[in-house]
């Protein structure tokens, strides 16, 4: 496997270059690739380049040509040569051909071609294959190319969003984000977050570091995020957030980390297996040039792609701890490397603290636990056990002693058990507890886990007009919880608090929009750490509709009119105009307004009453007018005896409808004359002709003056008060029905006589109410976000016809209705869209006439949005037989509330439109084999995906399949890491996989330098696309050299391995004493006679003190055979020896000296050393001047400097050329050569330039400030 932390290495070794080239020449492009027979493709601006009059692609061996015949200004652009999956782009510019020159002796140049080649160009190399330890190259090395500073369609602010990664346990990956910054005034602000809430920059430490750079020519910000030493802890999701003064965008990405796998895990056969299909764009006839290439990234797949033995059981997790601690101190660097302990330091300390553990504790008989975990709310009980009953007992928090308060904190003493009680556990309490008795303690770790916030009552939706409030509530189950507000996925951060307001009150959490505006329509989504809640705003323009207009008016003397109109707002404010000149209330004329309804009423009508009236409702550019006719009744003289006579403007002897609006009041006034005083006789006609008009009362007199009687039904009935009553004047009798409904409608007539004569009127009325409710709507066509609503007319129109209807929606947990439609619709159905998949919905319609709307409808049967899943992707044929067909895929894109039930699989002739099944039913799998197909067949094949919405899209392979076995030739894929030495050490087991490809089933044959394999301890083991040579325990002999070849008929395929086995060497030899002198010995040895089988790395040297002999290292990892070991004790004897180390580790033996070495103890004079005398003297000079300052008056000021100088010169501080030293206010200090003057509340005045100047005998120095002293606003 090869090293982690390494780069993929590029498929080319010779790599195109831009050019410049002059229009008309050809342009030659170059590429050289690491070995023969790659396929190589030639793009321009993203698509395939191929062979024609224009360009010109040769082959020949590694090298790969591109030729551009006859460049033109249309071929500049960016090119590209791709080769597996390494990526190199290249530009070409064109310039215009310079003008020949006027001579005749110089024949022109011929054109040559712009060849390539020679030193490195500023191409960019994308390569995403990714090492096998994990390190991903997210973004190319090196400055970014200019096409990546200034992209064609940025997307937000990104220019380059992070994508997802995969690493494996202790490896590193970079993820990287680029921005725009050339429309940028300030650096953008970039924060990194993993899950939800944590802000990766508080995390900033030896395993996670940010970066970030900006290139000023292509003005672009590269941000970073390393993980380094990845643990299984590291993976999830996180979010890039990029902001500026006025834009945000965000981006989602996930880090998956899989566990290293061992060879027991592995099923090797299929590790490092890649589909014969590259990708879904390549054609079929070209997957078997890539079939059996070796993947590594495959490595780094979750550890569920692999398949597993079922009879294998996973190994038990191992305790490091408990390995520390019985493993000796020179273990412990190997142990921790091997489990993944980066933090030696913390590990020691911890270890040692264990192991002090250890001793028998004289006051506990059973300690705390190392850590306790609690939900938040919880109680907990922390219990120990004395070896002493009667001993006294401290609890500490922190490192504080725990006093007893309340009922928060309980102890309990029972026997020899002390146990301290946490009640009502909140995150105050999570810290260190420790419990002491006496001199001794033990202690603990108490974790405090905080639940989940929950959603108890959702969002629900809403629908508003321009300029309204809006107010969103969700309740959660937490008081105080932290939410988070989004619209349409992005985070409504604080610093957008001018437009949104977000209110917390108790369990409650509002989002206000105090005017809402056409931009702010979308979903709002509430998001906790349990869950979230979704819910869509819908912002409509103002549209005003009128339910009832005002009408003509002919009102008489005296009388009141009343103009009445109903809009659809409730909020909206009119003014009534007369004329065109707005109407003053006054105490004859009032306006009111309530609800919808605006009301003139005018009493005491004169005849300068008779105008225009109109209502203009305010911001809305509509006018609704009548006219108010006053109606004069002329009487004339006429002598006694004068026969009764109806006066009205048009009495007419047909009828007249009047009509009237339910609920409103029905007055019909009507002026009458006659001498003597008439009867006035009421009826009302129910059937048309059918009923006679009534006679009057019995026993009424002739002569009566007047009378309250009238005809109901050819029934005489006397009202003077209730809903319909009479009244009868000497000049007019009035019929009034207060509150008409519909039965009030029909034919009145009304008759007046005298012993003259008499006089009838006809006048028909008719009450128009709202609408009846209609039928509850039926649903049908119920798609992923949208259905159809169909409904039936009313049974009654209200006497008037229907206008249009209104829709109206709600979530079925809901109790919000939220209206689709302000413009009426005039059909009897309609297409809702905009809705939620997979919650379930109701809706209800309203009928509007000219009176008003209807009552709702009875709400719909209950329904769900829910739409098929999108087509499968990635489709590919992954064999192919001469009766079988495999085919692969992946699952769709968006799948959807209804989920997956399934996948049909079909396939029909090529020409033909018939598609045959393959299964009878569904299947789940993403990979089907075909059967019993018809060899030499030219098949098309296509997959669907089913949920309960039924099918989705289907996908077609772009070509037909050709049902016969391909003859290919054998090739050996020999893994990258297998082309060098591979060392492996005695005993541990040799498992080496080496795929191949070739059909049919290639010939397998192994040997070891050049001999067939004999050995019963070297197994093989073949299968159809690969081969294994497995030793179970390595022995030193079987190094060597090992070939293995593929042959089908007379094509062959052959490798090279060379295996070198290898163990701990022997001890070095013949070590001896060559010199000791004063304090020193000098040490020569030979090196081992057996190295193990591989090179030494060095040797460790020991010393012992013949009392003592303990061993002390003097020299660790030194290459030579010869050293001096220094700094001896006098007197005393000593013994060496010496290790030899190489890979595998240090010699189990050593080569010690056989006699010690006896330090003597010399005769030493000692003689002082002379020094002549020097002269430090030195002119003073500032090694920091003074600096210009600005402060605020009133907080002190400080100024500093340094000086140097010796003698240690005198300080002098000046202002404005005054000397400070008498004032009070200024305080000097001079500390080990820090000058200070601090100004105790400054002052205006206190501003100037300050001098600071130091002398000594040797000279002077000085060095001045400005001074400030601002005054706060």
């Amino acid at each position: 496997m090869p090293e982690p932390g390494k780069k993929p290495v590029s498929a080319f070794s010779k790599k195109p270059r831009s050019a410049e080239v002059v229009a008309g020449n050809p342009a030659v492009f170059e590429a050289e690739t690491e070995r023969a027979g790659v396929k190589v493709r030639w793009q321009r601006e993203g698509k395939d380049i191929g062979a024609s009059d224009k360009y010109g692609l040769t082959v020949e061996g590694r090298r790969h040509t591109l030729t551009v015949r006859d460049v033109g200004p249309a071929d500049q652009g960016s090119y590209a040569v791709i080769a597996g999956s390494s990526k190199v782009k290249f530009e070409l510019k064109v310039t215009e051909a310079a003008p020949p020159e006027k001579t005749e002796l110089e024949p022109a140049p011929t054109p040559t071609p712009a060849v390539v080649q020679g030193h490195p160009a500023p191409t960019t190399e994308l390569d995403s294959r990714s090492s096998p330890k994990g390190e991903r190259g997210l973004v190319p090395d090196g400055p970014a190319p200019e096409s990546q500073g200034a992209p064609d369609d940025p997307i937000g602010l990104f220019l380059m969003r992070p994508q997802d990664g995969e690493v494996t346990v202790g490896g590193s990956i970079t993820f990287s984000a680029r921005v725009a910054g050339a429309s940028l005034l300030k650096p953008p602000v970039v924060k990194w977050f993993k899950g939800k809430w944590v802000d990766l920059s508080s995390k900033v430490g030896q395993h996670l570091q940010l970066h970030d750079s900006y290139d000023r020519s292509s003005k672009v910000y590269l941000f970073e995020l390393r993980i380094t030493d990845a643990q299984t802890t590291s993976a999830g999701g996180y979010r890039c957030e990029v902001s500026t003064r006025d834009k945000f965008d965000s981006c989602n990405f996930n880090l998956t980390v899989h566990e290293a796998v061992g060879p027991a895990d592995l099923d090797l056969r299929s590790a490092f297996r890649r589909t014969s299909l590259a990708g879904a764009d390549r054609r079929t006839s070209d997957s078997h040039e890539d079939a059996g290439i070796l993947d590594f990234s495959s490595l780094l797949k979750k550890s569920s792609s692999f398949r597993r033995d079922s009879k294998l059981e996973a190994p038990a997790e191992e305790d490091v701890w408990e390995i520390l601690r019985q493993a000796p101190p020179s273990e412990y660097e190997r142990i921790a490397f091997q489990h993944g302990v980066t933090d030696l330091r913390g590990m020691l300390k911890r270890l040692k603290g264990m192991k002090h553990d250890e001793k028998k504790s004289t006051a506990f008989q059973k300690k705390l636990e190392p850590a306790y975990q609690v939900n938040k709310g919880q109680k907990i009980r922390l219990t120990v056990e004395l070896a002493d009953p009667d001993a006294e007992v401290k609890w500490l928090k922190n490192g504080q002693e725990i006093q007893m308060s309340g009922s928060k904190y309980i102890f309990e003493s029972i026997g020899a058990k002390r146990t301290l009680t946490i009640s009502q556990c909140s995150l105050a309490d999570d810290a260190a507890y420790q419990c002491v008795v006496g001199g001794e303690k033990c202690s603990t770790e108490l974790f405090v886990k905080e639940p989940p916030v929950l959603i108890t009552r959702p969002l629900e939706d809403q629908l508003v007009m321009v300029g309204q409030r809006v107010e969103f509530e969700c309740e959660v189950s937490e008081e105080g919880a932290q939410v988070k507000w989004l619209k349409d996925g992005v985070e409504l951060t604080r610093e957008e608090t001018f437009k949104y307001r977000f209110k917390k009150d108790g369990q409650k959490h509002h989002l206000i929009i105090n005017e809402a505006s056409l931009e702010d329509a979308g979903h709002y989504a509430l998001r906790t750490s349990g869950g979230q809640s979704l819910a869509e705003l819908i912002v409509q323009e103002k549209k005003l509709e009128v339910y009832q207009s005002i009408a003509d008016l002919a009102v008489g003397a005296k009388d009141q009119a009343v103009f009445k109109c109903e809009v659809s707002d409730e909020n909206v404010r009119g003014v009534w105009l007369k004329n065109g000149k707005e109407l003053v209330p006054d105490s004859r004329i009032k306006v009111s307004h309530i609800g919808r309804v605006h009301k003139l009423i005018i009493d005491d009508v004169t005849p300068d009453d008779e105008a225009d009236y109109s209502f203009v409702p305010e911001g809305f550019a509509c006018n609704l007018s009548a006219k108010l006719h006053f109606m004069e009744v002329k009487i004339d003289f006429v002598p006694r005896q004068e026969p009764p006579k109806i006066h009205l403007d048009c009495p007419g002897r047909t009828p007249d409808t009047i009509v009237v609006v339910a609920g409103n009041k029905l007055r019909l006034d009507v002026p009458i004359s006659g001498d003597p005083a008439p009867t006035v006789i009421w009826q009302k006609t129910i059937t048309q002709g059918k009923k006679a008009p009534g006679g009057p009362a019995p026993g009424a007199p002739d002569d009566a003056g007047v009378s309250d009687e009238w005809v109901f039904d050819k029934k005489l009935l006397c009202e003077t008060e209730g809903r319909v009553r009479v009244e009868t004047t000497n000049d007019r009798s009035i019929f009034t029905v207060a509150g008409a409904e519909k039965e009030d409608e029909g034919v009145y007539s009304v008759t007046v006589k005298n012993p003259v004569g008499e006089d009838q009127v006809n006048l028909t009325v008719k009450v128009i109410d709202v609408p009846d409710a209609p039928a509850a709507p039926k649903i049908s066509n119920v798609g992923e976000d949208s259905c159809t609503v169909q409904w039936e007319p009313p049974a009654y129109d209200g006497g008037q016809p229907v206008l249009g209807y209104i829709l109206e929606r709600k979530k079925k947990k809901s109790y919000r209705w939220m209206r689709l439609n302000f413009d009426l619709l005039r059909g009897l159905s309609h297409e809702a869209r905009r809705m939620i998949e997979g919650v379930a919905y109701e809706m209800r319609v309203y009928a509007v006439n000219a009176v008003g709307m209807s009552r709702p409808s009875a709400p719909s049967q209950p329904f769900m949005p829910i739409g098929p899943p999108s087509e499968p992707t990635h489709l590919a044929v992954e064999d192919v037989s001469d009766t079988t067909v495999s085919l692969k895929w992946r699952p769709p894109e968006r799948v959807g509330a209804g989920g997956l039930d399934g996948y049909s699989v079909e396939y029909c002739q090529e020409g033909s439109s018939e598609w045959v099944a393959v299964l009878q039913g569904l299947t789940e799998r993403t990979s089907l084999l075909v059967k019993d197909l018809p060899t030499g067949a030219r098949l098309l094949f296509r997959v669907r995906a089913y949920n309960v919405a039924g099918p989705g899209a289907p996908v077609t392979t772009k070509e037909p399949v050709t049902v016969q076995e391909i003859l290919q030739r054998p090739r050996l894929q020999l893994p990258r890491h297998l082309r060098q030495t591979i060392q492996k050490k005695v005993g541990e087991p040799v498992n080496l996989l080496i795929p191949f490809q070739g059909k049919p089933r290639p010939q397998v044959t192994w040997t070891k330098e050049g001999q067939p394999l004999a050995s019963e301890e070297v197994n093989i083991r073949n299968s159809t696309t690969d081969t294994i040579l497995f030793i179970r325990t390595a022995r030193r002999i079987h190094s060597g050299t090992y070939q293995v070849s593929v042959r089908i008929e007379s094509m062959e395929d052959k490798a090279t391995l060379v295996l070198q086995i290898v163990d701990k060497p022997t001890p070095p030899q013949d070590i001896r004493v060559t010199e000791a002198w004063g304090f020193n010995v000098a040490l020569e040895w030979k090196p081992p006679q057996d190295d193990g089988n591989t090179e030494i790395w060095g040797y460790t040297v020991q010393k012992a003190d013949k009392k003592t002999m303990e061993w002390f290292t003097v020299f660790e990892h030194y290459r030579r055979t010869h050293c001096v070991v220094s700094e001896l004790i006098i007197g005393n004897g000593y013994y060496f020896r010496v290790f030899s180390h190489n890979m595998v580790g240090p010699s189990d033996r050593a080569a010690t000296t056989k006699d010690p070495v006896f330090i003597p103890r010399p005769g030493i004079t000692y003689e002082p050393p002379k020094y002549k005398a020097l002269d430090f003297s030195e002119a003073p000079s500032f090694t920091q001047p003074l600096t210009n300052r600005s402060v605020i008056a009133g907080y002190n000021a400080i100024l500093c400097c340094a000086v140097r100088g010796s003698p240690k010169p005198k300080i002098s501080w000046f202002k404005n050329g005054l000397d400070l030293g008498e004032d009070a206010r200024f305080r000097m200090s001079s500390k080990q050569g820090v000058l200070t003057l601090e100004i105790r509340k400054p002052c205006p005045f206190d501003g100037g330039v300050y001098v600071c100047k130091a002398t000594n005998l040797e000279g002077e120095a000085q060095c001045e400030c400005r001074l400030e002293v601002r005054v706060p606003q």
